[in-house]
């Protein structure tokens, strides 16, 4: 039996370990309990570089303002896989975006 749960398209759970993985590489990534972001390697990039203009030599780009926000992209330490991105306000702490009930998913096998 598997000891692991999919959670997202990048993301699962080793309910025996009690981590979060990579479902690319199997790379542990970070405690179960903890906020797996915090086990990416994280990169912070500027709208203009992500949004690029429709039109060559444009004046005006559809990117986000960087004085109102910035792009945090979160990759895997082992593959490199893209596992998540975020627009934040400047000085906005990284979200907490998944937090699981690990006891309950252990005593289920996963199930749930």
């Amino acid at each position: 039996m598997s000891t692991t749960k999919r959670i997202t398209e990048y993301l699962e759970i080793d309910l025996e370990d009690r981590t979060w993985t990579c479902t690319e590489c199997a790379e542990t990534i970070a405690p179960a309990d903890e906020n797996y972001k915090r086990g990416c390697v994280v990169r912070e990039r500027h709208p203009h570089e992500v949004h690029r203009p429709l039109i060559e030599d444009a004046e005006y780009s559809f990117a986000p303002d960087p004085d109102w926000v910035r792009i945090v992209e979160f990759y895997c330490p082992g593959c490199g896989t893209m596992i998540e991105n975020e627009y934040l306000p400047p000085g906005h702490p990284i979200t907490h975006d998944t937090e699981l009930d690990v006891d309950a998913l252990v005593e289920n096998g996963g199930s749930r």
